[in-house]
Protein backbone atom coordinates (compact mmCIF):
# COMPACT_ATOMS: atom_id res chain seq x y z
CA UNK A 1 0.00 0.00 0.00
CA UNK A 2 2.84 2.38 0.88
CA UNK A 3 4.55 1.53 -2.42
CA UNK A 4 1.37 2.40 -4.32
CA UNK A 5 1.08 5.74 -2.52
CA UNK A 6 4.76 6.46 -3.20
CA UNK A 7 4.39 5.69 -6.92
CA UNK A 8 1.60 8.25 -7.13
CA UNK A 9 3.74 11.22 -6.17
CA UNK A 10 7.18 10.01 -7.31
CA UNK A 11 8.13 9.78 -10.95
CA UNK A 12 9.94 6.77 -12.36
CA UNK A 13 13.25 8.62 -12.05
CA UNK A 14 12.43 9.62 -8.46
CA UNK A 15 11.54 6.05 -7.51
CA UNK A 16 14.72 4.76 -9.14
CA UNK A 17 16.88 7.40 -7.43
CA UNK A 18 15.31 6.62 -4.06
CA UNK A 19 15.85 2.88 -4.52
CA UNK A 20 19.44 3.38 -5.71
CA UNK A 21 20.17 5.77 -2.84
CA UNK A 22 18.80 3.26 -0.32
CA UNK A 23 20.84 0.42 -1.81
CA UNK A 24 24.01 2.51 -2.01
CA UNK A 25 23.65 3.82 1.55
CA UNK A 26 23.05 0.32 2.92
CA UNK A 27 25.97 -1.00 0.88
CA UNK A 28 28.13 1.93 2.00
CA UNK A 29 27.35 1.24 5.67
CA UNK A 30 28.06 -2.46 5.27
CA UNK A 31 31.29 -1.92 3.32
CA UNK A 32 32.42 0.91 5.58
CA UNK A 33 31.82 -1.13 8.72
CA UNK A 34 33.58 -4.14 7.24
CA UNK A 35 36.53 -2.04 6.10
CA UNK A 36 36.74 -0.44 9.55
CA UNK A 37 36.81 -3.83 11.21
CA UNK A 38 39.44 -5.04 8.78
CA UNK A 39 41.53 -1.94 9.44
CA UNK A 40 41.30 -2.49 13.19
CA UNK A 41 42.19 -6.15 12.81
CA UNK A 42 45.08 -5.27 10.51
CA UNK A 43 46.47 -2.69 12.95
CA UNK A 44 46.13 -5.15 15.83
CA UNK A 45 47.89 -7.87 13.82
CA UNK A 46 50.64 -5.43 12.92
CA UNK A 47 51.10 -4.48 16.56
CA UNK A 48 51.15 -8.14 17.54
CA UNK A 49 53.77 -8.88 14.89
CA UNK A 50 56.01 -6.03 16.08
CA UNK A 51 55.63 -7.18 19.68
CA UNK A 52 56.49 -10.75 18.69
CA UNK A 53 59.74 -9.53 17.11
CA UNK A 54 60.72 -7.74 20.32
CA UNK A 55 59.88 -10.81 22.35
CA UNK A 56 61.95 -13.09 20.14
CA UNK A 57 64.94 -10.79 20.35
CA UNK A 58 64.77 -9.59 23.97
CA UNK A 59 62.42 -11.64 26.16
CA UNK A 60 62.98 -15.16 24.86
CA UNK A 61 66.67 -15.31 25.90
CA UNK A 62 65.71 -14.31 29.45
CA UNK A 63 63.23 -17.19 29.74
CA UNK A 64 65.38 -20.03 28.44
CA UNK A 65 66.13 -20.98 32.06
CA UNK A 66 62.59 -22.32 32.36
CA UNK A 67 63.68 -25.26 30.25
CA UNK A 68 65.97 -26.34 33.11
CA UNK A 69 63.90 -25.31 36.17
CA UNK A 70 60.15 -24.73 36.84
CA UNK A 71 60.49 -21.21 38.27
CA UNK A 72 62.28 -18.04 37.34
CA UNK A 73 65.30 -17.19 39.34
CA UNK A 74 65.70 -13.76 40.91
CA UNK A 75 68.10 -12.56 38.25
CA UNK A 76 65.69 -13.43 35.44
CA UNK A 77 62.82 -11.61 37.18
CA UNK A 78 65.01 -8.55 37.68
CA UNK A 79 65.98 -8.61 34.01
CA UNK A 80 62.31 -8.74 33.03
CA UNK A 81 61.57 -5.82 35.34
CA UNK A 82 64.24 -3.80 33.55
CA UNK A 83 62.56 -4.52 30.20
CA UNK A 84 59.55 -2.45 31.25
CA UNK A 85 61.55 0.67 32.02
CA UNK A 86 64.76 0.68 30.00
CA UNK A 87 63.78 -0.59 26.53
CA UNK A 88 61.66 0.79 23.68
CA UNK A 89 59.32 -2.13 24.22
CA UNK A 90 58.83 -1.15 27.84
CA UNK A 91 57.87 2.37 26.83
CA UNK A 92 54.75 1.00 25.13
CA UNK A 93 53.90 -1.80 27.58
CA UNK A 94 52.08 -1.15 30.87
CA UNK A 95 51.93 -4.74 32.14
CA UNK A 96 53.59 -8.06 31.40
CA UNK A 97 52.95 -11.69 32.36
CA UNK A 98 54.64 -15.00 31.67
CA UNK A 99 52.52 -18.13 31.52
CA UNK A 100 53.41 -21.79 31.45
CA UNK A 101 51.23 -24.41 29.72
CA UNK A 102 49.58 -25.40 33.02
CA UNK A 103 47.97 -21.94 33.28
CA UNK A 104 50.29 -20.73 36.03
CA UNK A 105 51.66 -17.18 36.12
CA UNK A 106 55.45 -17.24 36.49
CA UNK A 107 55.99 -13.50 36.20
CA UNK A 108 53.89 -10.35 36.71
CA UNK A 109 54.50 -6.81 37.99
CA UNK A 110 51.91 -7.76 40.58
CA UNK A 111 53.91 -10.19 42.72
CA UNK A 112 50.67 -11.52 44.25
CA UNK A 113 49.81 -13.21 40.93
CA UNK A 114 53.09 -15.11 40.66
CA UNK A 115 52.51 -18.80 41.22
CA UNK A 116 48.74 -18.58 40.88
CA UNK A 117 46.92 -20.70 38.31
CA UNK A 118 43.89 -19.60 36.26
CA UNK A 119 41.61 -21.11 33.64
CA UNK A 120 43.26 -21.16 30.27
CA UNK A 121 41.32 -18.91 27.89
CA UNK A 122 41.01 -19.09 24.13
CA UNK A 123 43.75 -16.60 23.39
CA UNK A 124 46.18 -18.29 25.74
CA UNK A 125 45.35 -21.67 24.25
CA UNK A 126 46.05 -20.42 20.74
CA UNK A 127 49.33 -18.88 21.89
CA UNK A 128 50.38 -22.17 23.51
CA UNK A 129 49.74 -23.75 20.11
CA UNK A 130 52.29 -21.41 18.56
CA UNK A 131 50.06 -18.56 17.31
CA UNK A 132 50.62 -14.86 18.03
CA UNK A 133 47.24 -13.59 19.28
CA UNK A 134 46.18 -9.99 19.94
CA UNK A 135 42.95 -8.29 20.88
CA UNK A 136 41.34 -5.68 23.09
CA UNK A 137 40.39 -6.74 26.61
CA UNK A 138 37.90 -5.22 29.04
CA UNK A 139 40.00 -6.66 31.90
CA UNK A 140 37.17 -8.63 33.50
CA UNK A 141 39.14 -11.89 33.73
CA UNK A 142 40.29 -12.95 37.22
CA UNK A 143 43.97 -12.69 36.26
CA UNK A 144 43.48 -8.98 35.37
CA UNK A 145 43.06 -7.72 38.95
CA UNK A 146 46.24 -5.64 38.77
CA UNK A 147 45.35 -4.08 35.39
CA UNK A 148 41.65 -3.59 36.20
CA UNK A 149 42.53 -1.33 39.13
CA UNK A 150 44.44 1.06 36.84
CA UNK A 151 42.85 0.86 33.40
CA UNK A 152 39.46 0.02 31.87
CA UNK A 153 40.65 -1.29 28.51
CA UNK A 154 43.98 -2.55 27.18
CA UNK A 155 45.39 -4.30 24.15
CA UNK A 156 46.44 -7.87 24.96
CA UNK A 157 49.19 -9.55 22.94
CA UNK A 158 50.04 -13.22 23.54
CA UNK A 159 53.42 -14.30 22.11
CA UNK A 160 54.59 -17.92 22.30
CA UNK A 161 58.09 -18.47 23.81
CA UNK A 162 60.06 -21.23 22.06
CA UNK A 163 63.24 -22.99 22.99
CA UNK A 164 66.21 -21.91 20.93
CA UNK A 165 66.96 -25.45 19.83
CA UNK A 166 63.79 -27.24 18.76
CA UNK A 167 61.22 -24.43 18.53
CA UNK A 168 58.93 -26.03 21.15
CA UNK A 169 56.56 -23.63 22.95
CA UNK A 170 57.32 -23.85 26.64
CA UNK A 171 55.82 -20.53 27.81
CA UNK A 172 53.70 -17.59 26.68
CA UNK A 173 54.47 -13.91 27.22
CA UNK A 174 51.39 -11.70 27.64
CA UNK A 175 51.84 -7.96 27.07
CA UNK A 176 49.34 -5.19 27.83
CA UNK A 177 49.50 -1.92 25.87
CA UNK A 178 47.50 1.27 26.16
CA UNK A 179 45.03 1.46 23.25
CA UNK A 180 45.08 5.24 22.86
CA UNK A 181 47.65 5.48 20.09
CA UNK A 182 46.20 2.42 18.44
CA UNK A 183 42.69 3.85 18.65
CA UNK A 184 43.88 7.09 17.05
CA UNK A 185 45.56 5.18 14.26
CA UNK A 186 42.48 3.03 13.70
CA UNK A 187 40.18 6.07 13.82
CA UNK A 188 42.31 7.92 11.27
CA UNK A 189 42.38 4.90 8.99
CA UNK A 190 38.62 4.44 9.37
CA UNK A 191 38.03 8.09 8.59
CA UNK A 192 40.09 7.82 5.43
CA UNK A 193 38.24 4.67 4.43
CA UNK A 194 34.86 6.27 5.10
CA UNK A 195 35.84 9.28 3.01
CA UNK A 196 36.76 6.97 0.13
CA UNK A 197 33.60 4.88 0.51
CA UNK A 198 31.32 7.93 0.76
CA UNK A 199 33.03 9.60 -2.20
CA UNK A 200 32.74 6.44 -4.29
CA UNK A 201 29.09 6.07 -3.29
CA UNK A 202 28.39 9.68 -4.19
CA UNK A 203 30.08 9.30 -7.57
CA UNK A 204 28.13 6.12 -8.32
CA UNK A 205 24.87 7.77 -7.27
CA UNK A 206 25.59 10.82 -9.41
CA UNK A 207 26.42 8.68 -12.44
CA UNK A 208 23.34 6.48 -11.99
CA UNK A 209 21.11 9.52 -11.39
CA UNK A 210 22.41 11.17 -14.53
CA UNK A 211 21.87 8.00 -16.51
CA UNK A 212 18.35 7.44 -15.24
CA UNK A 213 17.56 11.14 -15.64
CA UNK A 214 18.51 10.96 -19.30
CA UNK A 215 16.55 7.74 -19.74
CA UNK A 216 13.62 9.18 -17.81
CA UNK A 217 13.34 12.04 -20.28
CA UNK A 218 12.99 9.53 -23.10
CA UNK A 219 10.58 7.37 -21.11
CA UNK A 220 8.51 10.40 -20.09
CA UNK A 221 8.28 11.50 -23.71
CA UNK A 222 7.25 8.02 -24.78
CA UNK A 223 4.69 7.84 -21.96
CA UNK A 224 3.26 11.21 -22.97
CA UNK A 225 3.06 10.06 -26.59
CA UNK A 226 1.39 6.81 -25.52
CA UNK A 227 -1.09 8.69 -23.34
CA UNK A 228 -1.88 11.00 -26.25
CA UNK A 229 -2.34 8.01 -28.53
CA UNK A 230 -4.61 6.37 -25.96
CA UNK A 231 -6.67 9.56 -25.75
CA UNK A 232 -6.88 9.80 -29.53
CA UNK A 233 -7.77 6.13 -29.85
CA UNK A 234 -10.41 6.50 -27.14
CA UNK A 235 -11.86 9.48 -28.97
CA UNK A 236 -11.83 7.58 -32.26
CA UNK A 237 -13.46 4.60 -30.58
CA UNK A 238 -16.13 6.85 -29.12
CA UNK A 239 -16.68 8.47 -32.51
CA UNK A 240 -16.89 5.06 -34.18
CA UNK A 241 -19.39 3.89 -31.61
CA UNK A 242 -21.40 7.07 -32.12
CA UNK A 243 -21.28 6.68 -35.89
CA UNK A 244 -22.18 3.01 -35.60
CA UNK A 245 -25.18 3.93 -33.50
CA UNK A 246 -26.18 6.63 -35.99
CA UNK A 247 -25.86 4.20 -38.88
CA UNK A 248 -27.91 1.63 -36.98
CA UNK A 249 -30.64 4.17 -36.22
CA UNK A 250 -30.47 5.47 -39.78
CA UNK A 251 -30.85 1.92 -41.11
CA UNK A 252 -33.87 1.33 -38.92
CA UNK A 253 -35.34 4.67 -39.88
CA UNK A 254 -34.62 4.10 -43.57
CA UNK A 255 -36.35 0.73 -43.46
CA UNK A 256 -39.37 2.33 -41.82
CA UNK A 257 -39.38 5.22 -44.27
CA UNK A 258 -39.11 2.87 -47.24
CA UNK A 259 -42.09 0.89 -45.98
CA UNK A 260 -44.08 4.07 -45.49
CA UNK A 261 -43.03 5.35 -48.90
CA UNK A 262 -44.22 2.09 -50.45
CA UNK A 263 -47.51 2.45 -48.59
CA UNK A 264 -47.86 5.99 -49.93
CA UNK A 265 -47.12 4.82 -53.49
CA UNK A 266 -49.64 2.02 -53.03
CA UNK A 267 -52.22 4.53 -51.83
CA UNK A 268 -51.45 6.85 -54.74
CA UNK A 269 -51.86 3.98 -57.22
CA UNK A 270 -55.04 2.80 -55.53
CA UNK A 271 -56.65 6.22 -55.27
CA UNK A 272 -55.51 7.46 -58.67
CA UNK A 273 -54.85 5.12 -61.62
CA UNK A 274 -56.68 2.17 -60.06
CA UNK A 275 -59.88 4.21 -59.71
CA UNK A 276 -59.62 5.47 -63.29
CA UNK A 277 -58.99 1.96 -64.60
CA UNK A 278 -61.92 0.62 -62.56
CA UNK A 279 -64.12 3.31 -64.09
CA UNK A 280 -62.88 2.38 -67.55
CA UNK A 281 -63.63 -1.32 -66.96
CA UNK A 282 -67.10 -0.46 -65.70
CA UNK A 283 -67.81 1.59 -68.80
CA UNK A 284 -66.47 -1.20 -71.00
CA UNK A 285 -68.93 -3.60 -69.38
CA UNK A 286 -71.73 -1.14 -70.06
CA UNK A 287 -70.51 -0.69 -73.63
CA UNK A 288 -70.65 -4.44 -74.14
CA UNK A 289 -74.28 -4.55 -72.99
CA UNK A 290 -75.32 -1.52 -75.02
CA UNK A 291 -73.54 -2.77 -78.12
CA UNK A 292 -75.52 -6.01 -77.77
CA UNK A 293 -78.81 -4.04 -77.73
CA UNK A 294 -77.70 -1.64 -80.49
CA UNK A 295 -77.78 1.53 -78.34
CA UNK A 296 -75.55 4.55 -79.04
CA UNK A 297 -72.18 4.31 -77.20
CA UNK A 298 -70.31 7.46 -78.27
CA UNK A 299 -70.44 9.13 -74.85
CA UNK A 300 -69.28 5.98 -73.11
CA UNK A 301 -66.24 5.69 -75.41
CA UNK A 302 -65.32 9.29 -74.59
CA UNK A 303 -65.56 8.58 -70.83
CA UNK A 304 -63.43 5.44 -71.15
CA UNK A 305 -60.79 7.31 -73.16
CA UNK A 306 -60.67 10.14 -70.62
CA UNK A 307 -60.31 7.69 -67.69
CA UNK A 308 -57.49 5.85 -69.45
CA UNK A 309 -55.65 9.08 -70.22
CA UNK A 310 -55.97 10.22 -66.62
CA UNK A 311 -54.70 6.88 -65.31
CA UNK A 312 -51.74 7.02 -67.70
CA UNK A 313 -50.89 10.58 -66.65
CA UNK A 314 -51.01 9.68 -62.98
CA UNK A 315 -48.84 6.58 -63.48
CA UNK A 316 -46.29 8.67 -65.39
CA UNK A 317 -46.29 11.30 -62.67
CA UNK A 318 -45.68 8.66 -59.99
CA UNK A 319 -42.91 6.99 -61.99
CA UNK A 320 -41.29 10.36 -62.69
CA UNK A 321 -41.11 11.04 -58.97
CA UNK A 322 -39.50 7.64 -58.34
CA UNK A 323 -36.97 7.70 -61.15
CA UNK A 324 -33.59 9.31 -60.43
CA UNK A 325 -31.91 11.05 -63.39
CA UNK A 326 -28.28 10.34 -64.32
CA UNK A 327 -26.16 12.51 -61.99
CA UNK A 328 -22.68 10.97 -62.26
CA UNK A 329 -21.30 13.22 -65.01
CA UNK A 330 -23.13 16.46 -64.22
CA UNK A 331 -21.98 19.28 -61.94
CA UNK A 332 -23.71 20.40 -58.76
CA UNK A 333 -25.11 23.43 -60.53
CA UNK A 334 -26.65 21.17 -63.19
CA UNK A 335 -28.11 18.92 -60.47
CA UNK A 336 -29.85 21.94 -58.96
CA UNK A 337 -31.04 23.06 -62.38
CA UNK A 338 -32.56 19.62 -63.15
CA UNK A 339 -34.40 19.46 -59.83
CA UNK A 340 -35.87 22.95 -60.36
CA UNK A 341 -36.75 22.21 -64.00
CA UNK A 342 -38.54 18.95 -63.06
CA UNK A 343 -40.49 20.84 -60.41
CA UNK A 344 -41.60 23.54 -62.85
CA UNK A 345 -42.59 20.92 -65.49
CA UNK A 346 -45.23 19.63 -63.11
CA UNK A 347 -47.09 22.88 -63.49
CA UNK A 348 -45.63 24.66 -60.48
CA UNK A 349 -44.79 28.37 -60.66
CA UNK A 350 -41.19 29.41 -61.45
CA UNK A 351 -38.68 29.21 -58.57
CA UNK A 352 -36.13 31.90 -57.67
CA UNK A 353 -32.81 30.05 -57.38
CA UNK A 354 -29.46 31.41 -56.12
CA UNK A 355 -26.29 29.39 -56.72
CA UNK A 356 -23.00 30.67 -55.21
CA UNK A 357 -19.48 29.27 -55.17
CA UNK A 358 -20.30 25.62 -55.83
CA UNK A 359 -17.43 23.25 -56.63
CA UNK A 360 -17.38 21.81 -60.13
CA UNK A 361 -17.76 18.25 -58.85
CA UNK A 362 -18.92 16.53 -55.71
CA UNK A 363 -19.30 12.91 -54.59
CA UNK A 364 -22.25 11.14 -56.19
CA UNK A 365 -23.95 10.48 -52.80
CA UNK A 366 -23.93 14.24 -52.15
CA UNK A 367 -25.40 14.94 -55.60
CA UNK A 368 -28.19 12.42 -55.00
CA UNK A 369 -28.89 13.87 -51.56
CA UNK A 370 -28.99 17.44 -52.96
CA UNK A 371 -31.30 16.42 -55.81
CA UNK A 372 -33.77 14.49 -53.62
CA UNK A 373 -33.72 17.07 -50.81
CA UNK A 374 -34.30 19.97 -53.21
CA UNK A 375 -36.98 17.98 -55.04
CA UNK A 376 -38.84 17.16 -51.81
CA UNK A 377 -38.42 20.65 -50.33
CA UNK A 378 -39.82 22.32 -53.48
CA UNK A 379 -42.69 19.82 -53.59
CA UNK A 380 -43.55 20.56 -49.94
CA UNK A 381 -43.36 24.30 -50.57
CA UNK A 382 -45.84 23.98 -53.44
CA UNK A 383 -48.06 21.37 -51.77
CA UNK A 384 -48.21 22.73 -48.22
CA UNK A 385 -46.98 26.30 -48.66
CA UNK A 386 -49.20 27.12 -51.62
CA UNK A 387 -46.19 27.96 -53.79
CA UNK A 388 -45.98 31.46 -52.31
CA UNK A 389 -42.62 33.19 -52.84
CA UNK A 390 -40.67 29.91 -53.03
CA UNK A 391 -36.92 30.50 -53.04
CA UNK A 392 -33.97 28.11 -53.18
CA UNK A 393 -30.38 28.94 -52.33
CA UNK A 394 -27.34 26.65 -52.46
CA UNK A 395 -23.76 27.63 -51.69
CA UNK A 396 -20.41 26.20 -50.55
CA UNK A 397 -18.59 26.98 -47.31
CA UNK A 398 -15.35 25.80 -45.75
CA UNK A 399 -17.28 23.17 -43.81
CA UNK A 400 -19.16 21.86 -46.84
CA UNK A 401 -22.28 22.36 -48.94
CA UNK A 402 -25.41 24.23 -47.74
CA UNK A 403 -28.97 24.20 -49.13
CA UNK A 404 -31.89 26.40 -48.10
CA UNK A 405 -35.48 26.37 -49.41
CA UNK A 406 -38.04 28.85 -48.05
CA UNK A 407 -41.63 29.87 -48.74
CA UNK A 408 -44.19 32.29 -47.32
CA UNK A 409 -46.96 29.76 -46.88
CA UNK A 410 -49.17 29.22 -43.84
CA UNK A 411 -46.38 27.49 -41.89
CA UNK A 412 -46.78 24.96 -39.10
CA UNK A 413 -45.38 23.90 -35.72
CA UNK A 414 -42.41 21.53 -36.37
CA UNK A 415 -42.65 19.97 -32.91
CA UNK A 416 -46.26 19.00 -33.51
CA UNK A 417 -45.75 16.81 -36.58
CA UNK A 418 -45.00 13.09 -36.72
CA UNK A 419 -42.77 11.12 -39.06
CA UNK A 420 -45.71 9.06 -40.24
CA UNK A 421 -47.52 12.18 -41.42
CA UNK A 422 -44.53 13.87 -43.04
CA UNK A 423 -42.35 11.27 -44.73
CA UNK A 424 -40.73 14.00 -46.81
CA UNK A 425 -39.18 15.79 -43.83
CA UNK A 426 -37.99 12.51 -42.32
CA UNK A 427 -36.45 11.43 -45.62
CA UNK A 428 -34.61 14.73 -46.03
CA UNK A 429 -33.24 14.47 -42.50
CA UNK A 430 -32.03 10.92 -43.09
CA UNK A 431 -30.31 11.88 -46.36
CA UNK A 432 -28.39 14.62 -44.56
CA UNK A 433 -27.41 12.70 -41.43
CA UNK A 434 -26.39 9.52 -43.28
CA UNK A 435 -23.65 11.54 -45.00
CA UNK A 436 -22.55 13.19 -41.75
CA UNK A 437 -24.51 16.40 -42.37
CA UNK A 438 -27.31 18.23 -40.60
CA UNK A 439 -30.93 19.15 -41.26
CA UNK A 440 -33.12 21.90 -39.77
CA UNK A 441 -36.72 23.05 -40.21
CA UNK A 442 -37.84 26.52 -39.10
CA UNK A 443 -41.53 27.29 -39.30
CA UNK A 444 -44.35 28.90 -37.39
CA UNK A 445 -48.03 29.42 -38.15
CA UNK A 446 -48.42 32.37 -40.53
CA UNK A 447 -44.64 32.87 -40.98
CA UNK A 448 -43.80 30.41 -43.72
CA UNK A 449 -41.25 27.61 -43.65
CA UNK A 450 -37.48 27.41 -44.13
CA UNK A 451 -35.65 24.14 -44.68
CA UNK A 452 -31.85 23.99 -44.29
CA UNK A 453 -29.54 21.06 -45.04
CA UNK A 454 -25.74 20.76 -45.01
CA UNK A 455 -23.26 18.07 -46.15
CA UNK A 456 -19.49 17.82 -45.42
CA UNK A 457 -17.84 17.48 -48.83
CA UNK A 458 -14.43 16.40 -47.49
CA UNK A 459 -15.85 13.61 -45.35
CA UNK A 460 -17.98 12.44 -48.24
CA UNK A 461 -14.93 12.29 -50.47
CA UNK A 462 -13.05 10.35 -47.81
CA UNK A 463 -15.95 7.98 -47.50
Amino acid sequence: MAGLRMSRWLSFAGQFRLAVLTILVVGMLIIGSWVGQEIEASVVRHTAAVTALYVDSIVTPQLQSLLRQPLLVQSDSAALDRLLVRTSLGQRIVAFKVWVPEGTVLYSPDRALIGRSFDIGDRLTRALNGEVVAGFSDLRAPENEYERERWSRLLEVYVPIRDEGGGRVFAVAEFYQLPDALDREVAAARLRSWVVVVAATGIMYALLSGLVGSANGTIAGQQAALRQQVVELSQLLEQNQHLHERVRRAGESTTTLNERALLRISADLHDGPAQDLALALLRLDQLEERCATGDLVGDDFAAVREAMYEALAEIRAISTGLRLPELTRVSLAEVVERAVRDHERRGNPPIEVEVAGLPAQAPVPVKIAVFRTLQEALANASRHGGGLDVRARIWAEAEGLCLQVSDRGPGFVPEGISTAEHLGLAGMRERAELLGGSFQVESAPGQGTTVRAAWPLTRSRAA
